[in-house]
C-alpha cells in the first residue's frame, strides 16, 4: 500500500487548501482513512477520518465546520477541504489508512502513511 499527499502550501489566515492523498496497491473497500497533522514539539493530531465504504466523518473539534473530509472511490483517492484556515493549523498534514472499516484518533492504529505535506498559515 502506498499513499501519497499532495497539496498543501503556504496561505494567509482566513484561506484555504485542499489536500489529497492518492492510495494505489490494494482494494481499500475496508479500510478506514484519516488525515493527522504534528506541528514542532507536538504529538501527532488525528484531523479528521471516514471509512472507504461511506458512513459518517469524523473531525477533531477545532476543525469542526472548517474542514471537509471527502473521497474519490473511482481515483482512489480522498481529500481534506480546509477553509477558514488559521495560524494555529500550521503543521505538517498527513495522510494515513488502517485496515479495519472503523474510526480511530489514535495515529498508532494506523499501518499505512503518507509522506506529509506542509500546511503553514501566517497571521
Amino acid at each position: 500500500v502506498q499513499l501519497q499527499a499532495s497539496g498543501g502550501g503556504l496561505v494567509q489566515a482566513g484561506g484555504s487548501l485542499r489536500l489529497s492523498c492518492a492510495a494505489s496497491g490494494r482494494s481499500f473497500s475496508n479500510y478506514y482513512m484519516g488525515w493527522f497533522r504534528q506541528a514542532p514539539g507536538k504529538e501527532r493530531e488525528f484531523v479528521a477520518g471516514l471509512s472507504w465504504s461511506g458512513g459518517f466523518s469524523s473531525y477533531v473539534d477545532s476543525v469542526k465546520g472548517r474542514f471537509t473530509i471527502s473521497r474519490n472511490n473511482a481515483k482512489d483517492t480522498w481529500y481534506l477541504q480546509m477553509n477558514r484556515l488559521e495560524p494555529e493549523d500550521t503543521a505538517v498534514y498527513y495522510c494515513a489508512a488502517r485496515n479495519v472499516p472503523f474510526r480511530s484518533e489514535n495515529f498508532r492504529e494506523y499501518a499505512y502513511w503518507g509522506q506529509g505535506t506542509q500546511v503553514t498559515v501566517s497571521s
